[in-house]
């Protein structure tokens, strides 16, 4: 299995500087990861930093919280994309959740899926840590009918990352038509592997480097 294929290098600590950045961009050429993920500041550097690789380009939308308007939302997910985005993972608004506002939330995630359409893969991250299991259920299935790409477990900024029984739900209920991204506390091989049993066809991991060398990384970048 080429592991780092799977991988979404990510750096999105408030404090990243352009150097951190860049090294990020070096380490995932070096390995050959899926991508480099990163706040939408660092899309137009990172961009230019990957381009001549195979290495793509995400960004993270409405991040960490979901709790922008969904106009902005939009706007931002555009924005990303024209300046070098492949793909955008946007966080769904979890207080509109948890309130039942079931179409605001569809609505929310299919605004964004138009505004991109065409342009990059959109992933929804659902922050699991945060909702029941029935909500879980109900977030992926308004991920599907909003016609996102992916389902995505974790910002990796609240009160817990991916686990093994989230990627099984989640991949139970959007079936062979979307993907899954476990993300958040995946930090070694064993436990990437793990949710890649699970499931999950991407992972999202600031220790990458550690996890495809067998190595071991406290240092978080999220």
């Amino acid at each position: 299995m080429n592991l780092a294929k799977y991988i979404d290098h990510t750096i999105l600590k408030a404090n990243a500087t352009e150097a951190e950045v860049i090294q990020v961009c070096d380490e995932a050429k070096a390995h050959n990861f899926y991508s480099v993920c990163i706040n939408p500041y660092f899309v137009s550097l990172v961009a230019d930093q990957l381009k001549g690789s195979e290495v793509k380009v995400t960004s993270v939308i409405g991040f960490p919280l979901g709790a922008n308007t969904t106009e902005i939302k939009a706007q931002e997910a555009l924005k990303a994309v024209v300046d070098g985005a492949d793909e955008i993972d946007m966080v769904i608004n979890v207080s509109a959740l948890k309130d039942g506002k079931f179409n605001y939330v569809e609505k929310d995630i299919a605004t964004v899926v138009e505004a991109i359409k065409g342009k990059a893969v959109l992933k929804v991250i659902l922050e699991t840590c945060l909702l029941s299991e029935v909500e879980k259920i109900k977030a992926c299935e308004l991920a599907k009918s909003a016609g996102a790409h992916f389902v995505k477990t974790s910002t990796g900024f609240s009160t817990g990352g991916a686990t093994e029984a989230d990627v099984k739900l989640m991949k139970s209920i959007v079936g062979d038509g979307m993907e899954v991204k476990a993300s958040g506390a995946v930090r070694d091989y064993e436990t990437a592997l793990k949710m890649i049993e699970a499931g999950a066809t991407r992972i999202g991991a600031s220790s990458s480097v550690s996890i495809v060398t067998g190595g071991t990384d406290s240092d978080s970048r999220y």
